[in-house]
Formats: structure tokens, sequence, C-alpha cells
């Protein structure tokens, strides 16, 4: 993984990369291309073809350029190359490394590992808990890749708040960061490292020397401009020197001029990729355009004073710029200009960091909303709307009554996340959310929607828990009916037995016990018709009660099966079956008064042809 990012973090300047060190280095193409970029010379044409022996000519030939560096490649030949031998392979790369990125590292009369490794010493020695004695431990814990950084550019590592019992929090800081501002690509695993006794001392060496030539390389040039400067000041003529010298302010002064403005521009942009190409922007002055304006500063106050020296030692006057063009004019434009690139820079940072937090909270917004919006789809305000308790029975409106009652606690459960989405709006717009008019009317329409179910729940569960009393009062009329129905209904049906029932009788005394009866019977009838009335007003006001409040009865009273046709109906019959037992009994009574009246007549007659039959007998 290491070789493999190293040498992509060189390939790349030739608009290439490979993926598998194993594969992509066999026909050797990639690999002289490789030889090349790090050296910065010409290698042998390339042989373009596919064959085992173009491949094998290929390698060899870069085989050859190390060789000719001063380089001894033991026991590592074309053939393995080729066919893809990765214990080989990474032994040839390493030896790359060590000829090209290592060998040549000097500090302090020591040259290569050792130079490196005392250059490492060196940037990290003021750091607490930093101790480098080796390439491999003292890496583990992350804190000297941070040490390093931070010794050469303390803006980018809050190296105080890093701990030492963190390790993979603090190594992958250090690749991120030297990743992100540094051009150092991740060639490491953090996780890999600490889980590992001891570390891959290539793997670090390949990675800290890429360290060494991004800082030491920027400290090389400057150094070096500041002496071509100083040789170039030495050989200019005087009247140069002020031509240079006005030219030169001229155009860092028209520079500064220009580069202020954009500096302390602090409009801000609507996306992190807006942001992000204004940050690649700043880099690129950093990196482009802002060295050759050092340079130039520097060539400025060099000619300056050489200028200066010149004149005094020849007696001549000094030499006066032009109004605005003194040294401590330009040392304030500059001064001027650091303040507006730091401000610039921590306004870049922190503008990111805003939008990389709208960006989460957009994205929450939308999650949150999404789900919401799932969840409300469909026939919830259908359902809230629609009026079925208008034809449930008692138990059907309790049961929904108890639907009712856990959609309600689904819809509580549910109120936590509007107050969130209104929530995440609010702060979209607090803090200026670019398209915070899309999220307003999203949330306005979760939100009224949320109004409009709300209404409709309330509406709803009144609606049920009317019903519901309503039914319930209903429910106790119709037991009331019920309890009164039935024995008024036995009472009837006993009454039509009775009426209808054969009498046989023999004496007058006989007919009149039942006509008493009978006329008993009549004198209740006024009485139960008013409890038919009763009876049936019950049932009314059950209906009453239900016209009124628009509820569509189903089916007969639940408890009984005494109608109120059949109660009317057999009180009509009651009433047609008196008048014929009427009838009945008084055609029984004369009929018994007339046996009556000729048993007397008998009776008499008997008392008179008696004696008379007696004498005939005698």
């Amino acid at each position: 993984q290491t070789f493999t990012a190293w040498c992509n973090s060189h390939l790349r300047k030739a608009g290439t990369q490979i993926e598998n060190i194993d594969e992509d280095f066999r026909d050797g193409l990639k690999l002289m291309l490789l030889l090349e970029v790090i050296s910065g010379e010409r290698l042998p044409k390339p042989e373009r073809g596919k064959m085992r022996v173009h491949k094998i000519n290929n390698v060899n030939k870069a085989l050859d350029f190390i060789a000719s560096k001063g380089v001894k490649l033991v026991s590592i030949g074309a053939e393995e190359i080729v066919d893809g031998n990765a214990k080989m392979t990474l032994g040839m790369i390493w030896t790359i490394i060590l000829r090209f990125a290592i060998q040549d590292i000097s500090v302090e009369e020591t040259s290569a590992k050792e130079g490196l490794l005392l250059w490492c010493q060196r940037k990290t020695a003021p750091y607490k808990n930093v101790n480098v004695q080796n390439f491999h431990i003292s890496w583990k814990d992350g804190l000297a890749f941070n040490a390093l950084i931070h010794r050469h550019r303390p803006e980018l590592i809050e190296y105080d708040k890093l701990r030492k019992d963190d390790p993979v929090t603090n190594l992958n800081n250090a690749f991120e960061v030297a990743e992100k501002y540094l051009d150092i690509p991740k060639m490491l695993d953090a996780e890999d490292i600490v889980n590992t006794a001891r570390p891959d001392e290539k793997a670090i060496m390949t990675y800290v020397s890429s360290f060494y030539h991004a800082f030491s390389g920027a400290q090389k040039a400057e150094t070096a401009a500041n002496r071509i400067c100083k040789v170039l000041a030495v050989n200019q003529e005087n009247e140069h020197l002020m031509e240079d010298y006005e030219k030169l302010a001229s155009d860092l002064l028209e520079w500064i001029k220009r580069t202020i403005p954009w500096l302390e521009d602090r409009s801000p942009q609507k996306t992190i990729q807006e942001m992000q190409q204004k940050l690649e922007d700043f880099r690129d002055y950093r990196r482009v355009h802002k060295p050759p304006k050092v340079q130039e500063k520097c060539q400025l106050e060099i000619n300056f004073n050489t200028l200066q020296t010149k004149l005094r030692l020849s007696n001549r006057p000094a030499f006066m710029p032009s109004e605005g063009k003194m040294v401590s004019d330009i040392n304030n434009g500059w001064q001027h200009l650091e303040q507006a690139e730091k401000g610039y820079e921590e306004w870049l940072l922190n503008e990111i960091r805003r939008l990389e937090r709208l960006d989460h909270l957009a994205e929450k917004f939308r999650q949150k909303a999404s789900i919401h919006e799932a969840w409300t789809e469909g026939s919830k305000e259908a359902m809230l709307k629609q009026k079925d308790y208008e034809t449930a029975t008692l138990s059907d409106i309790k049961a929904l009554i108890r639907k009712h009652e856990a959609f309600e606690s689904d819809l509580a459960a549910h109120q936590d996340r509007v107050e969130q989405i209104a929530a995440i709006a609010q702060e979209l717009n607090e803090l200026d959310y670019y398209d915070s008019p899309s999220v307003n009317a999203r949330c306005q329409k979760i939100c009224d929607q949320w109004d409009v179910l709300g209404s409709l729940t309330h509406s709803r569960r009144e609606a049920l828990e009317k019903t519901e009393k309503q039914l319930e009062m209903i429910d106790e009329l119709h037991l009331e009916y019920a309890k009164r129905a039935a024995p008024f209904n036995n009472w009837m049906e006993s009454a039509m037995e009775d009426l209808q029932d054969m009498f046989i009788v023999h004496t007058i005394e006989e007919i009149e016990g039942l006509i008493a009866a009978h006329d008993q019977f009549k004198s209740t009838l006024p009485d139960a018709d008013k409890e038919r009335e009763a009876i049936l007003g019950i049932q009314r006001e059950a209906q009453r009660i239900a016209d009124f409040n628009s509820i569509k009865l189903s089916g007969n009273n639940p408890y009984t099966s005494v109608t109120p046709q059949i109660i009317n109906s057999k009180w009509e019959r009651v009433q047609q079956l008196v008048p014929k037992r009427d009838h009945a009994l008084l055609d029984e009574q004369s009929k018994q008064q007339s046996n009556e009246h000729l048993r007397r007549q008998f009776a008499s007659q008997a008392n008179i042809v008696g004696p008379w039959i007696q004498t005939k007998m005698e």
C-alpha cells in the first residue's frame, strides 16, 4: 500500500497511476516512466510490443538505468518482475526509494537513513511525548507525524489537543492534513500501524521521506533564490539597479493592490464546491502566485541595499525612490497583505466548516422530511375524514375508538420529528442556507399538513366519543325496551290464549264467573295500552336520537327479537279478540239463562204430575 501510494505520487505528474504494484510494472512501461519522473532524465525508448520478450527488454532498460546510478541490484532480474513476483517487485521499488528519495538526504554530515532520522529528531525535539529513535515504534502513536507538520505549518495542526492514548486519531489527523494541505498522499493505514507490534520500517521511511522533501525542498528553493538575488545584485550597475527597483516596486505594489481586495473579499458562496474552489484558488495563490512575489520582494530589498552601499562607497547621494515606493511602503503593503491572507484562510476554513454543517443539516432535514412525508402519504386524511361511525354499532364504535387511540399514539410519536424538522429549517435560515426558500416551502407544507392532521384527529376523536355516548344512550334504551317488551309480549300472548280458550259451563253461576273475570281483564287494558305506548316511546326515543345525530342504526334491537311491529300486531289481535270473547260469553249467558228457565219449569210440572202418577201406580 505504501509503495503503491509513493509510486502514484510521482506517476500522477505524468498523468497516470498504478492499481496493483505486482501487475502494473510487468510490461516495464510504467516502471520506465516512474524512473523518468523521479530522476528528471530520459530513458531509452521503450518497446511497445505485447510479447514477453518486449516486456523483459523494457524492464531491463529500467534496471540498467537504476544500476547506472550506482545501485547494486542483488537477485532482482527482469524475468521476476515480468512474472509478477511480488517480493522481487517490492524489493526493486524499495531500492528505487532508497536511491532517489532517501540516499541524497544530508543533515549535519550524515546522509540517507541516518540523515533522515537526524532530521526528524531535530524537527521534533521541542515536542512533548515525541522521541524519534527509529522508523518503527517511535511513530506508532502518531505524535511524531503531527509534530513534523506542526513544526513547519503550525496553522494546520492543533498539537496541544492531541492525546498520546489516541494513536488512531493522531495518525489519521496527520495523514489527512498531509494529503489535504501538503500534497503528500496517504501511504499508511492507521489501524495497521497501531495493531502491529513493530510497524514496517520501510513503509515508515518512505512516508517520512515525503515530508522531508516537501519541507526541506521549499527551504532550499528559497535559499537558492536569495543567493541568486545576491549574485545578480553584486553584478548589476547602479543605474540598472535603480531601474529594476522602480519597476519591481511598481509591479509588486500593483500586485499587492490587486491582491488585497481579493483576500479581503468575504462574499460567502452557496455551496461547498464553490467554497472549495475558492480554497483551491487560495492554494494556487500560496503555491504559484505568492512565491514569485516573495522572491520579488526579497530581490527588491537586496537591490535597494546594494544600491545604497555602492552609492555610499562611491560617495554618491543616496537613492530616493519615487513617492510611495520606499521599502517601508512596500513592507507596509506586504504586512497588510499578510494580515489579509491570514484572515482569508481562517475565513475560508470557517466558511467551509459552516457549509459542511449546512450540508449536513440540509441532508438531515431532507431525510427527516422524507421519512415524515412517507408516513403521511396514503389515506391518513381520508381515514380521518370518513364517517364510518355513523353506521357503526356500539361495539364497532369502541373498536374504532381503540384504533383511533393507536393512531393518536403514532401521531404523538411523530410530533418530535416534526419539531426537529422545523428546528432544522429555522437553523438553516439562521445560518443563511442558500436553498432556504425550498426548505421553508417544504417545512411549511409539512407543518400545514401536520396541523390539518391534528385538527382532523381532534375532530374525529370528538365525533367518535359523541357517537359512543349517543350509542350508549341508544343501547340503554334498547335494553330498557327489551326488559319491558319481553314481559308485555308474554302478557299479550297469555291474553290471546285466554281469549281464545274454549269454555264449558253448566250453570248460570259459572258463566257469570267467567264474565266477571273477563270484565276484570278488560279493566286492565287501559293500563296495558299505556305500557305499550311507553315501550313504543322508548323505541321512538332511540330512533329520534339516531335520526337527530345522523346515526344509521344497523339491524334490530340486539337484546330482543320483539319489535314494535310485533307488539302492535299482537295488541291489535288482543283488541280484536276481546269483543269476540264478549259475544261468546253473552251468548253462553243467554243459553244458560234459557236452560235455567227450562229447569225451573220442569221442576214445577214435576210437582203436579208426580202425585198423579203415584196414584195410578197404586
